[in-house]
């Protein structure tokens, strides 16, 4: 979608193990930018959370990430320079950028350690990621991108940047394309139209077998769209957020503070770093559904 809207200029793709390994995944993104007739260069990153093994979710998305369709290697090599570098280096040369992050926070989290000042360059971060005030779907408590690496999550949440958080919700039910929305996509005919649908066809079951709700929820496309357009964002408002990084039971869970109740002292102690290092995320709350399909349509078309 960025790479086909006339609205950005994509300066970088960065890759982290999440999903699959960082391999595979930097395979999948150097296929869909040749796929897109672009050049952009493609970094690969992190090949592990910062402090825990990968847990992949091959079960969801298939063991190359991309449905097992057996599409072709890409032609194109990673740029030799790894991702933590990219992100440094794009923040430097782009003050304004705008970050998108798809994938677990760890190649982010580990910039943001190398060169803390980078904060200062970023004007947006957009984060698909977490469940606001909702259930999660890796665990009950946790959405997978925060779970798989929730100690690089709490550390882009506490780092200042300003976050505006989509959380997976924000793709389910009427925002899942249903099948009359996957006929009109088929009924484009284009390449990429195929490919949006057929890699996620291994998604598509999974879906169902999770939720019990039939069709494909795209959670990064709605991220994306939300970057490309915010006015999709019907409803959002700006709260305090904790990622839980010592709990089994809720290890990732993005803990909102929807009723602003942080400052009072029974929550002092553990809240005090989030409110003194960190600043409010943007939280959204209630997406244009309609909006948000045209704006793919039009990308696929």
């Amino acid at each position: 979608m960025a790479l086909r809207s006339p609205l950005v200029e994509v300066v970088a793709i960065t890759v982290v193990a999440g999903n699959v390994p960082v391999e595979q995944g930097t395979q999948n993104a150097l296929y869909t930018v040749e796929l897109c007739g672009s050049n952009v260069p493609v970094y690969a990153g992190a090949a592990k959370p910062l402090q825990r093994e990968l847990e992949p979710a091959t079960w969801f998305h298939g063991m190359d990430g991309l449905g097992d369709c057996g599409y072709a290697p890409a032609l194109r090599k990673a740029e030799a320079i790894d991702a933590v570098d990219a992100i440094v280096t794009a923040a430097k040369e782009f003050p304004g950028l705008e970050v998108i992050t798809l994938g677990p926070l760890t190649n982010l989290a580990m910039a943001l350690e190398r060169k803390p000042g980078i904060v200062a360059n970023i004007s947006r971060c957009v984060v698909m990621g977490g469940a606001a005030c909702t259930e999660g779907n890796v665990t009950p408590a946790a959405e997978f991108n925060i779970w798989v690496d929730p100690e690089a999550a709490r550390a882009v949440f506490l780092s200042g940047l300003p976050i505006e958080m989509v959380g997976w919700e924000l793709s389910r039910y009427k925002a899942v394309l249903n099948e009359g929305d996957i006929a009109a996509v088929m009924g484009l005919g284009t390449p990429l139209a195929s490919f949006a649908i057929g890699c996620n066809g291994r998604a598509r079951e999974a879906y169902l077998e999770q939720t019990g709700e039939h069709g494909i929820s795209l959670p990064d496309p709605i991220a994306m769209a939300v970057l490309l357009h915010p006015e999709l964002v019907l409803e959002a408002s700006e709260h305090f957020v904790e990622i839980e990084t010592k709990s089994e039971l809720t290890r990732g869970m993005t803990v909102v503070d929807r009723l602003n109740v942080t400052g009072d002292a029974r929550n002092e102690r553990v809240w005090s770093e989030a409110r003194s290092r960190g600043k409010k995320a943007r939280i959204c709350w209630k997406l244009d559904v309609a909006g948000w399909k045209k704006a793919l349509m039009e990308a696929l078309a």
